[in-house]
């Protein structure tokens, strides 16, 4: 497997992500540890795991999760070409959370031991990573109001907007489709519903021409409209820094 070199980076001519200047290009270089592939259904990282590697998505999705005693499990959210992983372990010293590869992926691994020479050489990209921790809090809020304001249809309307939207941003979209690998379980355990729940409030956006789910793939045609049965805008996702 070849290694993509930062100055090449994919993610970088998306508009969804700052513009890098050449000295954090490079610095990103030295900062980067190598690459790792991992098939669909393996852990990236394990709740309670003292990870000595931080990551980027490169390529592929996944979910973050939690998992109960009892065995139960809630996914926390999704994990999406450009979104840094392990984090919590970098900071904390161990995960709260699980996550899980979705898709096939190819991840931007980081060693967990140089984080501290990024606060200290680079206080603009430490900054960056406090950015996201920010949005992560933010979109858990947003996820927290969703389960507490928001009956099923907008939920599930809500939650497919912003998945919808966020593939978009990162280049996966094409005719109004977007690449939608997750089990209807992995969006039921994330909105707090049941699977039955789930499948039938699909089937009446998919019958009112809002949004369809058939075969790892998502059709969003109306936007706008989605976004009105979820108490929601169709704004496009707001710039965000690439580790």
């Amino acid at each position: 497997m070849s290694k993509v070199d930062c100055t090449r980076c994919p993610l970088r001519r998306r508009s969804l992500f700052d513009e890098m200047s050449e000295t954090e290009v490079e610095f990103m270089r030295g900062f980067k540890a190598g690459e790792l592939q991992i098939s669909a259904g393996s852990t990236i990282v394990m709740e309670g795991a003292n990870s000595p590697q931080l990551f980027t998505v490169l390529e592929g999705m996944g979910t973050r999760y939690k998992t109960l005693e009892n065995g139960r499990r809630q996914v926390v959210n999704f994990v999406f070409p450009g979104d840094f992983i392990g984090l919590q372990a970098g900071l904390m010293g161990e995960m709260k959370h699980s996550a899980m590869a979705a898709t096939e992926m190819k991840l931007c691994a980081f060693n967990r031991d140089e984080l501290w020479r990024l606060f200290r050489n680079h206080p603009d990209r430490a900054y960056d990573l406090t950015w996201m921790s920010a949005v992560e809090e933010h979109f858990l809020g947003e996820t927290l109001l969703t389960l507490g304001q928001r009956d099923a249809e907008q939920r599930i309307a809500w939650a497919l907007l912003r998945i919808f939207q966020r593939l978009q941003a990162v280049g996966l979209e094409k005719d109004s489709v977007v690449p939608m690998p997750f089990r209807q379980q992995d969006l039921a355990d994330s909105l707090g519903l049941s699977l039955v729940h789930t499948n039938k409030t699909l089937a009446r956006l998919r019958q009112r021409g809002l949004a369809r789910w058939t075969e790892g793939s998502l059709k969003v045609a109306k936007p706008d409209a989605l976004a009105k049965v979820g108490l929601t805008d169709a704004d496009k996702p707001e710039r965000r820094p690439l580790i």
